[in-house]
């Protein structure tokens, strides 16, 4: 599993979907969530602003990556 730092307390669903590179805009990630296409830790998540900190792992399109601290 892949892990995506952050140097803030927390970051946003579409900020991170963008930030890793599983969006490539920020219209992208807003319809993925919409979709149901986004887990964060293991569960459907349709809230693009919800807020991640770090522990947090998000699946899409197969991929799992973790937000880590700095």
């Amino acid at each position: 599993m892949d892990r995506i730092e952050i140097t803030t307390e927390f970051i946003k669903l579409d900020a991170f979907l963008k930030l890793s590179g599983l969006a490539e805009t920020g219209g992208e990630a807003k319809l993925m969530v919409e979709d149901g296409e986004v887990l964060v830790n293991g569960e459907t998540c349709t809230q693009r602003g919800r807020k991640l900190r770090p522990g947090d792992r998000v699946s899409c399109g197969g991929e799992t990556l973790e937000v880590a601290g700095a």
